[in-house]
């Protein structure tokens, strides 16, 4: 068998992929604004799954874009996570990504009200005095404690980036966000994963480059 091989500069890769993209998704339509999130999500993935499976509250795309320029931060569950996003980029928005999950007084909290470090990692970002978008890519008790303490009134992100991947209150969780109020980005179901919530943050930063958003 004859395997014939693209003929693709490096430099052209990505472009590349994403012309493949949009040709495989065919006459499929998504939003003008959302288009480059959910293309990006399929571009990390390889997965068209995404296309259903995206869940976006009224203009989130904008309301991030604005939150980053006024000076909200990102907190994410994972150092994966955090290694994705275009830190660089968003440097210069006056924007920058923390993830809490090694921290020691993480790891004492979690032990001693003997929960996960996701849920003490998130009550230690609701101490932060700027805004917060969160983009969750592993740990499903994240988004749980996130919607409690919006819930009671101690937590009022600026979005929820919801992507967690896995089986065990996943689903429910990503449920419960779609439920709330709080503007966001949801992958419904049981896929997503920190690539993902990387990809979806990195859209938005390279839209607001571009100026789409």
């Amino acid at each position: 068998m004859k395997i014939e091989l693209q003929k693709v500069l490096p430099a052209d890769i990505e472009k590349r992929s994403f012309e493949m993209i949009t040709e495989e998704l065919g006459e499929r339509i998504i939003p003008e604004e959302l288009a480059p999130i959910v293309k990006r999500v399929i571009h990390t993935s390889a997965d068209f799954d995404y296309y259903e499976n995206m869940k976006f509250s009224p203009a989130v795309a904008k309301r991030i874009a604005e939150a980053l320029r006024a000076g909200a931060c990102i907190v994410t569950d994972t150092q994966m996570a955090k290694a994705g996003i275009n830190k660089k980029l968003l440097e210069t928005f006056g924007g920058e990504v923390f993830c809490f999950m090694a921290d020691e007084d993480v790891a004492k909290a979690a032990k001693e009200n003997g929960t996960t470090r996701a849920t003490a990692s998130i009550e230690k970002a609701a101490q932060l005095d700027r805004p917060v978008i969160f983009a969750i890519g592993n740990a499903p008790t994240a988004l749980v404690r996130i919607y409690e303490l919006f819930s009671e009134g101690k937590l009022n992100p600026q979005a929820v980036i919801g992507v967690p991947v896995g089986f065990v209150n996943v689903v429910e969780s990503k449920e419960l966000i779609l439920s709330s109020t709080m503007p966001h980005i949801v992958a419904a179901g049981r896929k997503g994963g920190s690539n993902v919530a990387a990809a979806i943050c990195n859209a938005i930063l390279y839209m607001m480059r571009d100026g789409q958003l």
